[in-house]
C-alpha cells in the first residue's frame, strides 16, 4: 500500500487538472441536461482512482488512466438506461451504433475536442438563463475544478450559499434546456464577459490561494490563461479586447511569480524582489498582449489592473516606481468599479507619494464594510500607515489584527517577522504608548 495522503494530494492535483476536460467532453456525450450525471461519473473516477494507486501504484500515463477508466463509466452509464439515445448529442452520434466502444480513449479526449467542449462548457454555464453569480460559479465548479470552499472564497460568501447557487444553476440548464454550445455571433459578445470573470476568479485563487501551504497555486494561473487564449482565439468573437486585457495582466503578474518567494518558501514583497528572477518572456508577451487590447477605444478594468502592473513590471527597481501615474489609473478604475478592495488599493498608493493623511481617510469610509472586515490586507496596510506616521503601539495592534485574519501560514510568518521589526523600531524610537 502506498502512502494515503500522498496519493490523495496526487489525485487532488489531477483532479485540478483534469476534471474540467472530463466533465466538458462527457457533457458532449450525455447532453447538459445531464450534467449531475457526468459530475458523478467523473467523481467516481477519481474515488477510484484514489483506491487502485493506493494499493497498485500511480500508473506511469496517468492521464491516460483517468480518461479510460471515465469512458468505461460512461459506458457503463448508457448501458443501465433503456433508452441511450436521450444521452447522446449529435457530436457523438457515432455512439448511438454503438460504436463508442471502438472510440480509443485518446481519440474521445483528444486535445482538439477537449479544447471545443470546454469553450460550449464555458458558454452554457454563462447562458442568459443563469443568474451572473450562479453562471461564475457554476464555470468555476463544472470546468475550473473548484471545491465548494474555494468558490465561496472568491464571492466572499459561505458554502451554504454556493451550493445553493449551483442548484439553482443546474435546475435552469435542465428546466430550460440550455444547449451545450457555443452561441451564435449574435449573442456571443454578451456572454463572454461573464467567461472571462470566471477565468479571472480562477487566476485570482492562483495568485493568492486561500487554503494550504502553498502560496501560489501556477497550474491555476497557467489554466487561466490557457482558457482566456482559448477565448481570444475564437473566431465568431468581434470583440478581443477585454480577453486580450484580461491575459496580459495574468501574464504580467505572473511573470513576477519566481521572484514571490525565496528559497525556504517565505513571501518577498515587491519592494525586496530580485527582479533579475523575473521571467521576461512572459513579460514580454503580456506587454504584446495589452498593445492588442488597447487598439481600440474600449477600456474596462481589465485594461486599467493590466496597464498598473506593466507599470510595476517597467520599473527599473521599486523607488523608481510611478506613483503618481498608478494613482491616476486607480482614479479611472474607481469609476468602473468602486470596490472596497479597490479603494483599498487606492489608498495604498496614496500612502506611497506620501499623502498618508487621506490614505487614512479613505480607509475610514470602508473599514465597516463586510467585505473589508475580514481581509487580513486592510489591517495590514493600516498598520503600515501607522507605522509612517510613527504610531507604533497603533501599528502593532492593528498588525496583530492582521495575523489573525491571514488565512495561510506563510502570509501569518511574513506579518510576524514584519510585526517583530514593528516592535524594535518602537523600542528604538522610544515612543510612549498611543
Amino acid at each position: 500500500m502506498k502512502n494515503t495522503s500522498d496519493i490523495n494530494k496526487l489525485v487532488e492535483h489531477f483532479f485540478r487538472q483534469e476534471s474540467g476536460k472530463m466533465i466538458s467532453v462527457l457533457t458532449g456525450i450525455f447532453g447538459s441536461n445531464n450534467l449531475i450525471l457526468v459530475e458523478d461519473i467523473v467523481q467516481d473516477t477519481l474515488v477510484e482512482a484514489i483506491s487502485n494507486w493506493t494499493y497498485k501504484g500511480v500508473p506511469e500515463n496517468h492521464v491516460a488512466w483517468l480518461y479510460t477508466v471515465a469512458k468505461n463509466k460512461t459506458l457503463n452509464a448508457l448501458k443501465r438506461e433503456k433508452n441511450k439515445e436521450k444521452f447522446i448529442s449529435e457530436r457523438l452520434y457515432i455512439s448511438k451504433t454503438n460504436r463508442l466502444n471502438e472510440l480509443d480513449s485518446n481519440d474521445l479526449f483528444s486535445e482538439e475536442s477537449i479544447s471545443d467542449d470546454q469553450l460550449r462548457m464555458m458558454f452554457m454555464c454563462c447562458h442568459p438563463s443563469i443568474t451572473k453569480d450562479s453562471q461564475i460559479a457554476l464555470i468555476l465548479k463544472t470546468l475550473c475544478g473548484f471545491n465548494i470552499s474555494e468558490i465561496a472564497k472568491s464571492f466572499l460568501t459561505n458554502n451554504e450559499s454556493i451550493n445553493k447557487r449551483l442548484v439553482r444553476a443546474r435546475k435552469t440548464i435542465k428546466k430550460d434546456d440550455i444547449p451545450f454550445e457555443v452561441p451564435s455571433k449574435q449573442q456571443l459578445d454578451k456572454r463572454v464577459d461573464a467567461v472571462l470573470e470566471a477565468i479571472y476568479l480562477l487566476f485570482n485563487e492562483g495568485y493568492s490561494a486561500s487554503n494550504g501551504n502553498e502560496l501560489i497555486r501556477t497550474e491555476l494561473c497557467q489554466e487561466s490563461i490557457r482558457l482566456a487564449e482559448m477565448v481570444a482565439n475564437h473566431k465568431s468573437i468581434t470583440n478581443k479586447s477585454n480577453a486580450y486585457a484580461l491575459i496580459a495582466l495574468m501574464q504580467l503578474n505572473s511573470s513576477r511569480f519566481k521572484a514571490r518567494e525565496d528559497t525556504n518558501g517565505n513571501i518577498i514583497t515587491l519592494s525586496q524582489q530580485n527582479r533579475s528572477l523575473w521571467d521576461y518572456h512572459i513579460m514580454e508577451q503580456g506587454f504584446s498582449n495589452l498593445k492588442k487590447a488597447t487598439q481600440n477605444q474600449y477600456i474596462s478594468n481589465y485594461h486599467i489592473l493590466a496597464t498598473i502592473s506593466a507599470y510595476h513590471c517597467s520599473a527599473k527597481d521599486f523607488a523608481s516606481t510611478d506613483w503618481k501615474s498608478i494613482l491616476t489609473l486607480y482614479d479611472k478604475l474607481l469609476t468602473i468599479d468602486n470596490s472596497p478592495i479597490v479603494i483599498l488599493n487606492r489608498a495604498i498608493v496614496l500612502s506611497k507619494i506620501g499623502d498618508i493623511q487621506t490614505a487614512f481617510q479613505e480607509l475610514t469610509t470602508i473599514e465597516h464594510d463586510k467585505i473589508i472586515k475580514f481581509n487580513y490586507l486592510f489591517y495590514a496596510a493600516k498598520a503600515e500607515f501607522h507605522v509612517q506616521i510613527n504610531e507604533y503601539n497603533l501599528a502593532i495592534k492593528t498588525l496583530t489584527k492582521a495575523i489573525e485574519l491571514a488565512p495561510l501560514s506563510k502570509e501569518k510568518q511574513m506579518l510576524e517577522h514584519r510585526l517583530k521589526k514593528y516592535f524594535d523600531k518602537k523600542n528604538n524610537n522610544d515612543v510612549p504608548n498611543s
